[in-house]
């Protein structure tokens, strides 16, 4: 394979770090504090990640024709790489509205900001500050997301192609955001919204779109692009899926996030809507009480944790996760196969569904 293919991951971070390091001397003419802001942003973006999404917009662009020792890859590479920043608006808000400490095993931004205000002994409330801090440094994630693929340097056709794809994911990926917060508010139990969110919230902007924006700047065909699309929903909602798992039974030494924080946060994942459904069904009314007091409740210790841990497992909810999984997968794989791909692309996005979907615990 070509060099940009086979070190993607490291170039999308060189790009990302050039940019950034732009947009630190720009803050630097504003004001020094601002400075600091920056460079926390900076760091939740160039922090470990997997980069998924510049990956799998890369591998959506070479899959439709899209070269890599074509001069213009670089302008492609960029414009990928942006994504990144859409990435880390949604983590930093996320994070704020789930009132999450940790995140990749070091303080969310909000966080950090209020601790940052009580260290200096400024005045109001330190969680105030933090909050309003997190809210405008994913602001300028998502606007500088914005810049980064407007100065990508992309032909003109292949910006206006992009931009609409661009224009639905952003969309897409907060409305997402907003009913999961909905649900968490409203407590809505049924499986059907769990997947309607995982498959705006995450599917969305981490596999489908990021396919499609790359098969939109090659100038795809409508049939590869209802391919990646399908491949897309159906990869990015076993990814979430995955991810609900890793968050019951992860090591957080490894997720980089405690045990059991999205049932202390009351989200509404499949794997708890299975479980209260099977409760439901079963009659088994001190189980389903066991789970209703749990989900939203952030005093719940690590005994409890264990104990919905066993308990999802005895409801069948795990293994039923685990059907969706393999089933979405296969199915996804499916729309990859039937698809006319230019090769090495369909190989490598076959590894990415594995790596997305099989992640150990």
């Amino acid at each position: 394979m070509h060099p940009l293919d086979d070190n993607l991951c490291a170039e999308v971070h060189r790009e990302l770090g050039a940019f950034l390091r732009a947009k630190r001397d720009e803050a630097a003419r504003i004001d020094q504090q601002f400075v600091a802001a920056v460079d926390s942003l900076s760091e939740v973006v160039l922090g470990p990640g997997k980069r998924l999404r510049p990956t799998f917009a890369w591998w959506g662009w070479r899959g439709a024709g899209g070269c890599p020792a074509d001069p213009r890859a670089w302008a492609v590479l960029r414009a990928v790489s942006s994504l990144e920043l859409i990435h880390a608006c949604a983590l930093v808000h996320d994070d704020l509205m789930d009132d999450s400490t940790i995140r990749r095993g070091a303080p969310t931004v909000h966080i950090e900001f209020a601790a940052r205000h009580r260290a200096a002994g400024w005045s109001g409330a330190p969680e105030r500050f933090g909050a309003a801090t997190a809210i405008l440094l994913g602001d300028i994630a998502l606007a500088w997301a914005d810049d980064m693929l407007r100065e990508a340097d992309l032909w003109p056709e292949q910006l206006h192609r992009a931009h609409a794809v661009w224009q639905a994911m952003r969309t897409e990926v907060l409305a997402g955001q907003y009913l999961d917060v909905l649900t968490q508010a409203s407590g809505d139990e049924a499986p059907e919204t769990a997947l309607r969110i995982d498959r705006y919230k995450t599917a969305a902007y981490t596999v489908e779109r990021p396919l499609h924006l790359g098969a939109a700047i090659a100038g795809a065909s409508p049939a590869l692009v209802r391919a990646y699309r399908c491949f897309g929903a159906d990869i990015g909602i076993a990814f979430q899926l995955r991810d609900d798992l890793l968050g019951m039974f992860g090591d957080p030494r490894i997720t980089g996030k405690p045990a059991g924080e999205d049932l202390r946060e009351g989200k509404r994942t499949l794997l708890l809507a299975y479980g209260l459904r099977a409760a439901d069904e079963k009659r088994q009314t001190g189980a389903a009480d066991l789970l209703r007091d749990a989900i939203g409740n952030p005093q719940v210790d690590e005994s409890t944790v264990t104990e919905i841990r066993e308990l999802l497992i005895e409801l069948g909810a795990v293994a039923e996760v685990e059907r969706r999984i393999t089933t979405l997968t296969d199915s996804a794989l499916g729309s990859l196969y039937a698809a006319d791909l230019t090769e090495p692309a369909g190989a490598r996005l076959s590894e990415l569904a594995a790596q997305a979907t099989c992640r150990v615990r």
